[in-house]
């Protein structure tokens, strides 16, 4: 498959991205995700700098995800978790990780 360039739109700035053919809907979908995230948390005022807003637009998504791959392995039976790349311990593990990481992130916004 050939790559194709797709231009998105994130915090008003363009970037144009290389993406194989097929999943430039996709690109466009997660691009117009992530501007909305990123977006938020600009509106809120708290975090200052692209680069601050960008880390905790990928905390929260990657919260999000990590939420979104536990409910739904929960929902599986004990066969197809263990077959999984990742065990729910490892996943509880990875999520108390991203708690402390945001609650250490609050920290530094509140002082």
């Amino acid at each position: 498959m050939s790559a194709e360039t797709v231009v998105v739109k994130i915090l008003g700035k363009e970037y144009q991205i290389a993406c194989p053919a097929g999943q430039q809907a996709a690109l466009v979908e997660s691009a117009s995700y992530l501007d909305q995230q990123m977006s938020h948390i600009r509106q809120n005022g708290k975090v200052i700098g692209l680069e601050r807003i960008a880390v905790m637009a990928a905390l929260n998504i990657s919260y999000e995800l990590l939420q979104a791959d536990g409910s739904s392995k929960k929902s599986n039976s004990k066969a197809d978790t263990a077959t999984s790349p990742l065990s729910n311990k490892q996943l509880k593990s990875l999520n108390n990780k991203l708690e402390d990481a945001l609650h250490s992130f609050r920290q530094l916004e509140i002082t």
